[in-house]
């Protein structure tokens, strides 16, 4: 029997039907409940299985391995699990409900996804990509992780639910105004002082890395998706956070609710990074046609775009992450007597350290060692 590899977009778009749905505070997320109880994932009755026919249909052509960053690529959350129970022991609650503020505010940025060019597949590779996870990108899987991370019409998406989790576990903290100047504080810019579309894409000429004959889309959507990746893979560090300390009675209220939130994220997210691997991973094994005619082996193409992500998601992006995070830990403590000691002890919590000029750096970064305060 032949397996299928050719998904219509409501498929890829349909969630399981009967399920028990899911709604939390008074809030109708995603996703449900089957018969025996467990969590369905929403969109997932055709995205799942398809995602793993494409996979197996991609090893049985070229036999090579997936494209992985394993998530010991990067380090752990900042503050960690015992350093976030040790702020809400001493009375700083702000720091951890700023953190689930901007989680959910970059979720809902994923709705971004919709609007991306789309470039000819076809064109872009020399060998057939009919029935495979590449050729259903425009027609589906990215609208199906859009509504994923943003909602859609009546259920909220991830965006929302961080929210929920936040609310239930801080008795509903922030008003909306509170919430944006939070924001603004992070640096997280509002929808409204994004950069227009020919601005951004006079960016990402300036930031090509492939042969100018490669189509400018393609490289655009190859950087955003591996991008993606690398967020979602290093997300999984923050879900371990969010539900081991939302789930501490002892520490914050909502019976544990909040902490089950967070496993269903977890659950919804698996086939974001099935597929963004298996598409990139289909990319790489074939060969790429230029607008010249010239043809470029994809094993060279891809780590061109995969290493230069891979370097600023773990390296630029930490540091940037770690020096927001200990922001947002003093603000919380500003105009106490014993913030010093605070952070102090908090650091002795954790692996993240602080150099004699401020900088915050992971204790086992090499680039920094003799340069401790």
């Amino acid at each position: 029997m032949s397996t299928q590899v050719e998904f219509t977009t409501e498929e890829l778009l349909l969630t399981d039907p009967g399920l028990e749905p899911l709604v939390i505070d008074g809030v109708r997320c995603h996703g449900g409940f089957d018969e025996d109880g467990n969590y369905v994932s929403p969109r997932t009755r055709f995205r799942g299985p398809a995602i793993d026919a494409w996979e197996a249909q991609r090893v049985r052509q070229f036999g090579t391995p997936i494209l992985d960053a394993p998530l010991d690529t990067w380090p752990e959350s900042f503050p960690n699990v015992e350093q976030s129970k040790y702020l809400l022991r001493v009375g700083a609650p702000d720091t951890m409900i700023s953190r689930l503020t901007r989680i959910g505010t970059v979720e809902g940025f994923g709705g971004m996804l919709r609007f991306l060019p789309i470039p000819d597949w076809q064109r872009c590779f020399v060998e057939d990509v009919q029935g495979t996870a590449t050729a259903h990108i425009g027609t589906g899987l990215f609208e199906a992780h859009a509504r994923d991370e943003a909602g859609h019409e009546d259920e909220a998406g991830h965006d929302r639910m961080w929210y929920v989790a936040r609310d239930l576990a801080f008795d509903h903290p922030t008003t909306e105004d509170e919430t944006a100047f939070m924001l603004e504080r992070m640096g997280i810019p509002s929808p409204s002082s994004r950069p227009s579309p020919q601005a951004a894409l006079e960016a990402a000429r300036a930031a090509r890395v492939l042969p100018d004959d490669i189509d400018l889309a393609l490289e655009i959507v190859i950087r955003r998706m591996i991008g993606l990746l690398f967020i979602e893979i290093s997300a999984f560090h923050s879900f371990r956070w969010a539900e081991a300390v939302l789930s501490d009675t002892d520490v914050v209220a909502g019976d544990g609710e909040a902490a089950r939130i967070v496993s269903h994220i977890r659950a919804d997210e698996t086939p974001h990074v099935s597929y963004l691997r298996t598409a990139l991973s289909e990319m790489r094994d074939r060969t790429w046609v230029g607008s010249s005619g010239a043809r470029y082996e994809g094993a060279e193409m891809m780590p061109l775009v995969w290493d230069r992500a891979l370097d600023e998601s773990a390296v630029v992006r930490r540091a940037d992450t770690l020096q927001m995070e200990m922001r947002e830990i003093e603000h919380a403590l500003d105009g106490r007597p014993d913030r010093d000691d605070v952070i102090e002890e908090l650091l002795s919590l954790g692996t993240v350290r602080r150099l004699a000029d401020g900088t915050l750096v992971d204790a086992d970064d090499e680039r920094h060692s003799g340069g401790d305060a």
